[in-house]
């Protein structure tokens, strides 16, 4: 995705928070009757910053850094659809795994070549969610009428990342003896390595355990069973 050169950080928020404000502003000229029922915003669990071990749920406030800017100006620019008489959904999602894209078929790659390891001190809390039980809780969002609001897009077995690491490995019976220090992911990545691979965030999927729904994959050791 490139460094977050000042262009860079200015392309992704036009891209998420200007394109959210036109689209509103668009819907805002269609008639009463032709306007959908529910905006569903893809915002993201960044909107938390790095929370160190500390739970989070939807009542949590937002924290600081890029990522938690651009999902709080991105949710605010969604939100605007309420005054159209719109249900509006914000989805905080974590680390999608899935095998046809995002960050797991890098993953299985590295690690399936003995190359993988923790990241900094490995104590960041990292947050994810199967494709599957992602998929199925934005059905449900948008079919409850009573869900407004944040929804945490995670599975509720958030894990530290030096577990993550660990459960990796074993599922591909390899190694993960590297190590990426943080020094190193800051003087490659900069400002990057803090916000994306150094904070971490331990996220509670509150609003999803209300709507009763039950997770295909609760835990990542069963997300990985089917993925690998």
């Amino acid at each position: 995705m490139g460094l977050w050169t000042h262009e860079k950080r200015d392309r992704i928020w036009k891209s998420r928070v200007d394109f959210t404000e036109a689209l509103v502003a668009h819907l805002g000229t269609w008639q009463v009757e032709n306007r959908p029922k529910v905006l569903v915003c893809a915002s993201g669990a960044g909107l938390y910053g790095n929370c160190g071990a500390a739970p989070v749920d939807e009542s949590s406030p937002r924290g600081e850094g890029f990522l938690a800017d651009v999902c709080a100006g991105w949710e605010k620019a969604a939100l605007r659809a309420e005054a159209l008489g719109m249900r509006v959904v914000l989805l905080r999602t974590g680390m999608v795994l899935g095998t046809d894209g995002g960050a797991f078929p890098l993953l299985k790659r590295v690690f399936g070549l003995g190359l993988g390891g923790r990241l900094g001190s490995g104590e960041q809390w990292m947050s994810w969610i199967h494709v599957e039980d992602a998929v199925q809780i934005i059905v449900r969002a948008i079919e409850t009428e009573t869900v407004r609001g944040p929804v945490n897009l995670c599975a509720p077995d958030a894990v530290t990342n030096a577990e993550f690491t660990r459960q990796l490995a074993a599922a591909l019976k390899r190694p993960a003896f590297f190590h990426a220090p943080a020094f190193a992911l800051r003087l490659l990545l900069r400002g990057m390595a803090d916000e994306m691979l150094l904070a971490g965030q331990r996220v509670i999927p509150r609003v999803a355990t209300e709507m009763g729904y039950g997770f295909a994959f609760p835990d990542l050791a069963s997300a990985f069973k089917a993925l690998v």
